[in-house]
C-alpha cells in the first residue's frame, strides 16, 4: 500500500476494490501516454537523422567538384563534360525562373479554387466534386503530363507565343527570334498545373478549419462576403496558405520528367521566357546514368546539393515570413 499513498486518489477516494481498479487503469493510461510520447520523439529523431544522412552522402559524393571549383561553381556558366569544366548558373537560373512562373500562375488559381470549394458559392455537391477533380491532378504521373504537354499543350500555346514574340518583342521577357514551344514559359505553366492541387487542397483545409464564428461575427457587423474573405478569413489562414504555397514550390523546384520534356534542355541564360532553358533536376536526370565516376558525378551531385540548399532556403524564408506577419498582426 506504500505505492498507493502517493496516488492522486488517496485523499478523495477510499481504497476499495473498485477504486484500486480505477487507479490501476489510470496508471496504465499514463504509461501508454508516456510510451506514445517517446515513440513520437523517436520517429521525429529518425526523420532528422535521415535528413542529415542524406545531406552527408550528397556532400561526400560532391567533394571532388567542391574541391576543384569551390563556391565559383555557383556562377560558372560552362558545362563541358569532355574538358571537365562545370558551372551551375544556367541550371540554377532555369530552376528558379520556371518555379517562379509556376507559383505565379498556380497560387491565385489554387487559392480561388480553395475559396470556391470551401465557401458557400456553390451547392455542396458541386463543391465536393470540384475539389475531388482538382485533387485528381496530383495523381497523374509527371511523365503523362509531359506527354500531354508535348502533343496537346505546346501546339495550343505556340500561336500565343508567336504572337507575343511578334508584337511584344520590345519587352525582354518575350524577345525571342524563334519561339519553338519548348521553352521556359511552357515549363512554368506545366509546373503550375502540377502544383495546383497542392495549393488548392491544403488552402481549402485551412479555410475549412477556421471557426465559423469568425464568419458569423464579421457578417453580423455588416461586412459583405468578400470583405469577410479578404479581411477575416485570409488573414486568419495566412500561415497555412503560405505553407501550402511553399510545399507546392518545393515540388516545382524538384520536378524532373515533365519539365525535362517541355523546357528545351538548353544550358543558356536568357531573359526571354520564350527561349529554351534547363533545370537542375533535368540535367541530373539526363546525364547521371551515363556519367563517369569522378568529377562529372561530383558536379552532378554538387548540383543536387545546391538544389537541396535552395529548397531549404525557400522554406526558411517562408517560416520567417509567417513569423513576421504573425508579430505584425498581434
Amino acid at each position: 500500500m506504500k505505492n498507493l499513498s502517493n496516488s492522486p486518489y488517496n485523499n478523495s477516494l477510499p481504497l476499495n476494490d473498485e477504486n484500486l481498479k480505477l487507479i490501476a487503469k489510470d496508471g496504465i493510461k499514463d504509461w501508454f501516454d508516456q510510451g506514445f510520447r517517446w515513440l513520437v520523439y523517436i520517429f521525429a529523431a529518425i526523420t532528422v537523422a535521415i535528413l542529415f544522412v542524406m545531406s552527408w552522402i550528397i556532400f561526400k559524393e560532391a567533394r571532388p567538384a567542391i574541391a576543384k571549383f569551390g563556391i565559383g561553381f555557383l556562377w560558372g556558366q560552362d558545362w563541358d563534360v569532355n574538358n571537365e569544366i562545370f558551372g551551375a548558373l544556367p541550371y540554377i537560373y532555369g530552376t528558379l525562373v520556371s518555379s517562379a512562373i509556376a507559383i505565379l500562375f498556380a497560387f491565385p488559381v489554387g487559392l480561388a479554387v480553395a475559396l470556391v470549394t470551401s465557401e458557400n458559392f456553390l451547392p455542396v455537391s458541386i463543391q465536393t466534386t470540384l475539389a475531388f477533380v482538382v485533387q485528381l491532378i496530383a495523381a497523374i504521373p509527371s511523365v503523362i503530363i509531359g506527354l500531354w504537354g508535348i502533343f496537346i499543350f505546346i501546339p495550343v500555346l505556340e500561336p500565343l507565343q508567336m504572337w507575343l514574340a511578334n508584337y511584344f518583342k520590345w519587352i525582354p521577357l518575350f524577345n525571342s527570334e524563334y519561339p519553338v514551344g519548348t521553352n521556359m514559359l511552357t515549363a512554368g505553366i506545366i509546373l503550375a498545373i502540377m502544383i495546383l492541387p497542392t495549393i488548392a487542397a491544403i488552402s481549402r483545409d485551412v479555410l475549412l478549419a477556421i471557426p465559423k464564428e469568425l464568419r458569423s461575427a464579421s457578417m453580423a457587423l455588416g461586412s459583405t462576403r468578400w470583405e469577410t474573405i479578404f479581411r477575416v478569413l485570409l488573414p486568419a489562414g495566412f500561415s497555412g496558405i503560405v505553407s501550402a504555397a511553399m510545399l507546392a514550390l518545393g515540388r516545382a523546384l524538384g520536378e524532373t520528367m515533365a519539365v525535362t520534356m517541355v523546357i528545351g534542355n538548353s544550358s543558356q541564360i536568357s531573359a526571354s521566357l520564350l527561349d529554351p532553358g534547363y533545370t537542375i533536376p533535368s540535367v541530373i536526370a539526363n546525364e547521371f546514368a551515363e556519367a563517369e565516376r569522378g568529377l562529372h558525378i561530383g558536379a552532378l551531385t554538387y548540383l543536387g546539393l545546391v538544389l537541396f540548399g535552395v529548397t531549404l532556403f525557400v522554406n526558411i524564408g517562408a517560416v520567417l515570413l509567417v513569423e513576421w506577419v504573425g508579430k505584425k498582426n498581434r
